[in-house]
């Protein structure tokens, strides 16, 4: 080859170097998983969006995603189409999708206790970080007094915790609530549950609590979320001679119906009201039962936090205005607070680990301490639990739930003093 035309072959190569495309950002996927159909559609649906708003303003504020990577969102749904409630089958493919997928690095799920059950064992073999954004059951973490004897080790084949949360625990939620109702002047109540892992959970922890205090439980039933009439139980609760009904559902699993029928038979005009916990606490409650004037008066719950339009940090703020702007005024899900929250910390980890690297961002998750939520400022504890553990309880009032006041296990101690 001549010197000319060897310079001419390496002006041509330093120029196609010059136009030469940049190499695209390497993307990290996060796998969502929950209910996006069916009973729990508008809850969801919620979640995602917070999720997809955490994203954009992590984007803005840091000018690119955590570390340099792209990240790619993939909303799996695990509802069975045929029933409308999570289904089990579904949700342990939707986890081996992510295990699978070598740019996963983050299994952001479940909504229900029950699924988390399924895809934690899943994950955990595979040294995955998962967080969920809702899933309450202490027994997916620690062993607590409503535990089988095999809880929580069963989720984790490899001996190593890879499951967090950054919402509280029903251990608390149900006691709480039981001091809540003592607290209301309930003398005597009726308990129901789902037969779930989380419905049937709360509702005991709720008895224990109940019966430690002298709370009267006037009965006690499970019933399965394809049941539609509920006359012979309803009617059972009249004759109990119960002011309360306490029931442990989600808004797929029977709640709402009980709710109507309540309504329907006669029971919110004898005066009995019904109470219910963190699951049955939406918005979308009101269109099950058919419209919020049944519940007016009649329905109290109980959340982990404060509604997503009463939060008070800057922060918390900027994600309740921004979601309204984007979804046209629709109010943000109670729990779409926590799926923001939970993909913050998600970037943080990212961040943090600095590599699409399972391992490293499990353990950035993992060392997690001291972080600025919207809810507030907390750690993860041994366990994976949020360090950050209070509940209120509120009333629907006024076409809406409301009227805040912070509720405790030991409320009754004090002379039943609430704080708003």
């Amino acid at each position: 080859m001549s010197k000319r035309l060897l310079v001419a072959v390496v002006l041509l190569a330093l120029a196609a170097l010059l136009v030469a495309p940049v190499a695209a950002q390497e993307t990290i996927k996060i796998y969502t998983s929950w209910p996006l159909t069916g009973g729990t559609q508008a809850v969801g649906e919620s979640m995602l969006k917070a999720a997809q708003l955490a994203v954009e303003h992590y984007i803005a504020d840091n000018e690119g995603g955590p570390a340099g990577f792209n990240i790619e969102i993939v909303a799996l749904d695990d509802a069975s189409p045929t029933t409308g409630a999570w289904d089990g089958v579904i949700e342990a493919e939707n986890a081996q999708r992510c295990v699978n997928d070598p740019a996963c690095m983050v299994y952001f799920g479940t909504y229900n206790s029950g699924a988390a059950k399924v895809s934690m064992p899943i994950t955990n073999a595979a040294g995955i970080a998962q967080i969920s954004p809702a899933n309450s059951n202490p027994c997916l973490t620690r062993t607590a007094a409503s535990c089988a004897a095999d809880e929580p080790t069963i989720y984790r084949p490899s001996g190593v915790v890879n499951y967090f949360r950054t919402n509280a625990t029903d251990d608390v939620q149900g006691p709480a609530a039981a001091s809540w109702a003592q607290c209301a002047g309930f003398e005597s109540v009726y308990v129901l549950d789902d037969t779930q892992a989380y419905g049937k959970g709360i509702a005991d922890e709720f008895v224990l609590h109940a019966e430690s205090i002298g709370l009267t439980v006037a009965g006690r039933a499970s019933v399965e979320s394809t049941d539609i009439d509920f006359r012979a139980l309803l009617n059972d609760v009249r004759r109990s001679g119960a002011t309360l009904v306490y029931g442990g559902f989600v808004l797929d699993s029977g709640g709402p119906q009980v709710i109507q029928q309540m309504s329907e038979q006669g029971l919110f005009d004898a005066g009995i009201k019904f109470m219910g916990p963190d699951g049955l606490t939406s918005p979308s409650l009101f269109d099950q039962i058919g419209g919020v004037e049944v519940a007016e008066g009649n329905v109290l719950l109980t959340f982990p936090g404060l509604q997503p339009s009463a939060l008070t940090s800057e922060a918390g703020q900027r994600f309740y205005q921004d979601y309204l702007a984007q979804n046209s005024n629709e109010e943000p899900d109670p729990y779409a607070t926590y799926a923001y929250q939970s993909m913050q910390v998600i970037l943080a980890s990212i961040e943090q680990a600095g590599a699409a690297d399972r391992t490293a961002i499990l353990d950035a998750m993992r060392g997690l301490s001291g972080f600025d939520g919207i809810t507030g400022t907390f750690s993860f504890d041994e366990n994976g639990d949020s360090t950050l553990a209070v509940f209120y309880g509120y009333d629907v009032s006024e076409g809406k739930i409301g009227n805040a006041v912070a509720i405790s296990p030991t409320m009754q101690d004090t002379e039943c003093v609430v704080t708003g």
